[in-house]
């Protein structure tokens, strides 16, 4: 059997499926898709790829299913599922998913459409695979689905430890190796067996550490909406919404260095906008914390008007209101599934920090901040 030396995960053995999935176009292309994707502008080692979680992946739903005893057969599908859960992603991944969303009505390609456009289907039948079934995994149907794509699913406990590895930081650390081997059934969903509230609190406080500290970092938001600005104006110009989502992330900056210089170009070299405001939810009415997309690109045009700047110089970031998924998590606590939230007391403070940690965002270049700050405060009623 072959194996890859992992940074994680240390040696990472392959079946044959994976091993012949690995080698298709659509699977290597995500080695040039980076996982964190304008993260990296703030951790400069924070370079890994999709490829690489991937294995990643592929590699704990292995462990999972081998504590969990299933059949052959649906084990093998799972470990496809998993190995194959990203390959829809467009480049910088989450980063481009608004954008692509707008302009095609699904934030990626979809499994089951991308793969009949691929060599995937026929790896899967060569070994006696079924690729619709292995597409339902994906999506997270049925029993074993949750472990590809749930609230305990093995894609957050791998992307949790992989990015906290590469950024430095260890407030990602978890123990994923109890966490694969405590995974149960009870009643057709996955639970953590008894005992394991703790391990439970721990996955829900790296994903709250992390999110403050990595995914949310305001400089990342900063270079994100600049990105989503950006090539929201390359679609809009006429390039296909197909091709712009199989492009790798080395072509869509290409692309709008040439198409988007003042956006893109900046990006390329870290040449950022600045916080021209940077409020918590108790300064912003309850209206601005609900902008939507175009919400927001309006709101930008009438602070840019009444600021006298470029449209294009302002940015407003109106994040979802917090939420913690993980507060989901099924855990058996004498002998009865609850959800953590209902089991831990630990949930309702971090739900607390969360809010705490929202930030309303306008950006603009550093000699426009101060007049976009007194004008972003007139039109969205800010304190």
């Amino acid at each position: 059997m072959n194996a890859i030396k992992d940074s994680v995960h240390d040696w990472i053995p392959l079946d044959p499926v994976a091993a012949d999935l690995l080698d298709t176009e659509a699977v290597q292309r995500l080695r040039h898709i980076k996982q964190l994707s304008t993260v990296r502008l703030v951790y400069p080692s924070a370079s890994h790829t999709r490829f690489e979680h991937s294995l990643g992946v592929y590699h704990l739903a292995r462990q999972a299913l081998d504590h969990l005893d299933v059949d052959a057969d649906r084990a093998a599908h799972v470990r496809a599922a998993a190995l194959l859960h990203d390959v829809g992603h467009g480049p910088y991944g989450h980063q481009t998913e608004e954008v692509i969303r707008r302009h095609a009505g699904t934030d990626h390609d979809e499994l089951g459409d991308l793969l009949y456009r691929t060599d995937l289907p026929g790896v899967l039948e060569r070994h006696g695979l079924d690729p619709e079934r292995v597409v339902a995994l994906v999506r997270g149907d049925g029993e074993l689905g949750q472990l590809v794509s749930g609230e305990l699913d093995v894609d957050r406990m791998d992307y949790l430890v992989r990015d906290a590895h590469h950024t430095g930081v260890p407030y990602g650390t978890i123990d994923h190796g109890r966490l694969v081997r405590e995974l149960r059934y009870r009643d057709g969903r996955l639970v953590l067996a008894e005992g394991n509230v703790q391990t439970a609190e721990s996955l829900l406080l790296a994903r709250a550490l992390m999110d403050g500290i990595v995914y949310r970092h305001h400089v990342s938001r900063i270079a994100g909406s600049m990105l989503e600005r950006a090539c929201e104006r390359l679609l809009d110009a006429g390039t296909d919404v197909a091709e712009f989502r199989r492009m790798a992330d080395h072509d869509l900056l290409v692309e709008l260095r040439e198409a988007v210089p003042e956006l893109g170009g900046r990006v390329e070299r870290r040449d950022l906008y600045k916080r021209a405001v940077w409020a918590g939810l108790d300064r912003v009415p309850d209206a601005v914390t609900e902008l939507d997309r175009d919400d927001e690109r309006a709101a930008a045009r009438e602070i840019a008007d009444a600021a006298g700047v470029d449209r294009e110089h302002v940015l407003v970031d109106a994040p979802a209101r917090p939420d913690l998924k993980e507060s989901r998590t099924r855990v058996v606590v004498d002998g009865v599934v609850q959800r953590l939230e209902q089991a831990s007391e630990l949930v309702g403070a971090l739900r607390a920090t969360r809010r705490a940690q929202w930030r309303l965002g306008v950006y603009a270049p550093v000699d426009e901040q101060d007049a976009v700050h007194e004008a972003a405060r007139d039109v969205l009623g800010l304190p």
